[in-house]
C-alpha cells in the first residue's frame, strides 16, 4: 500500500529525514515511533503532498504522491480540527463536499461514517458539546468520509482518559478488520504494542529498528528482566556484571537482564548475600527496546542464528 525509499529532507543545515525507508502492506497497522523532532510530522506532510522531499521515492497504491493520491489518504491529526459550532453531521457533510461527494452518495457516506464510529445518535449534536473522546471519534469519521485506502492516525488517543482510549483502540481494530491500512504515530508505547502489526523506531530521520514486537525483542539479549530493590545497588550491579548480566536503570528502577528464565528463588540465590528488599520479573516490553535503541549511538544487533 505504501512504500518509502531513501527519503531525505533538510531545512537549511538541519537534516530532518535521512535516507528514510519503510513499507506498509495492505491491511497492516504500522507504528512509526520516535521522539519529538525525529521526523514523523515531516513524513506525514510529505505523504499528504504538502511538503516536497529533497530526494527519494514514495509510492501510494503503486503511484507517486500527486493531487490524485491525496484522495487515497485519510488523516486524523493530533490536533482536533473540527468546526466546533457545527454538528457532527454538518462537519462530515462539509468535508465530504471538499472531496467531491454530492447528493445521495454524500448522505450515505455521512450516515455510514457516523455509524462506523458510533455517533449515529449524536449526528445533530454540536461538536463543542461533545467529550474529548467523542470529538476524536468524529475526527476519525472525517478522515474516513471519502473512503481512503490509507488512514494516517497522528497521536489518535492524545489527551483521552483510559475508557475513551480503549474504546478508540477497539474502533481502530475494527477498521483494520474491514481492510483498512493504517499508519499510526504515538508516544504511548503500550498503544503501539496492542495495535501494531509492525513497528518502526525512528531516530534522527532514519529507521533504526523495525519489525514485529517479537522480532524487536531479539534486540535485547535477555529472556526477561528482573527489577531489583536493594540498599546496595553498586554491589548488585557488580554481581550482575560478574555473572555476565547487563543492567539498566529505568527511571529509579534497577533492572537486570536475565539471559535465561529464572524463578524468584534462583534470582535471589544469584545475588546472595547481597540484601534484596524486593524482586519482580517482567517480560521484555516495547519500552525497554525503545529506550535501548534511542539511547545508543548504534542500535543493538539481533543475535545471529547458528
Amino acid at each position: 500500500m505504501l512504500k518509502i525509499e531513501h527519503l531525505r529532507k533538510t531545512y537549511g543545515q538541519r537534516v530532518v529525514l535521512d535516507d528514510l525507508s519503510f513499507a506498509i502492506a495492505p491491511g497492516e497497522i504500522y507504528g512509526l515511533l520516535g521522539p519529538n523532532g525525529a521526523g514523523k510530522t515531516t513524513t506525514i506532510n510529505i505523504l499528504c503532498n504538502l511538503v516536497n522531499p529533497d530526494s527519494g521515492h514514495i509510492t501510494i497504491a503503486h503511484a507517486p504522491p500527486t493531487t490524485k493520491t491525496k484522495r487515497l489518504i485519510g488523516v486524523a491529526p493530533q490536533e482536533i480540527l473540527l468546526y466546533r459550532a457545527l454538528t457532527c453531521q454538518e462537519n462530515l457533510t462539509f468535508f465530504g463536499r471538499l472531496y467531491g461527494l454530492r447528493g445521495k452518495r454524500l448522505r450515505e457516506q455521512v450516515e455510514h461514517c457516523l455509524a462506523a464510529v458510533g455517533l449515529t445518535e449524536r449526528a445533530r449534536s454540536v461538536v463543542q458539546t461533545l467529550s474529548g473522546g467523542l470529538q476524536r471519534r468524529l475526527s476519525l469519521a472525517v478522515a474516513l468520509v471519502h473512503q481512503p485506502h490509507l488512514l494516517i492516525l497522528d497521536e489518535p488517543t492524545a489527551g483521552l482518559d483510559v475508557e475513551a482510549r480503549f474504546a478508540l483502540w477497539e474502533l481502530i481494530r475494527t477498521l483494520q478488520q474491514r481492510g483498512m491500512t493504517i499508519l499510526l504515530t504515538t508516544h504511548l508505547l503500550d498503544e503501539a504494542e496492542r495495535l501494531c502489526d509492525r513497528i518502526g523506531l525512528l531516530k534522527q530521520g532514519r529507521i533504526q529498528a523495525e519489525g514485529t514486537l517479537s522480532e524487536l525483542r531479539q534486540l535485547i539479549p535477555a529472556t526477561e528482566i528482573a527489577l531489583v530493590q536493594t540498599p546496595q545497588p553498586e554491589a548488585a550491579i557488580a554481581r550482575a556484571q560478574a555473572l555476565g548480566m547487563t543492567h539498566r536503570y529505568y527511571g529509579q528502577d534497577l533492572a537486570i537482564w536475565l539471559p535465561t528464565a529464572m524463578d524468584l528463588r534462583q534470582i535471589i540465590a544469584q545475588f546472595d548475600p547481597i540484601p534484596l528488599d524486593a524482586v519482580s520479573r517482567q517480560p521484555i516490553q516495547l519500552e525497554h527496546i525503545y529506550l535501548e535503541v534511542m539511547h545508543q549511538e548504534q542500535p543493538p544487533s539481533p543475535p545471529q542464528s547458528s
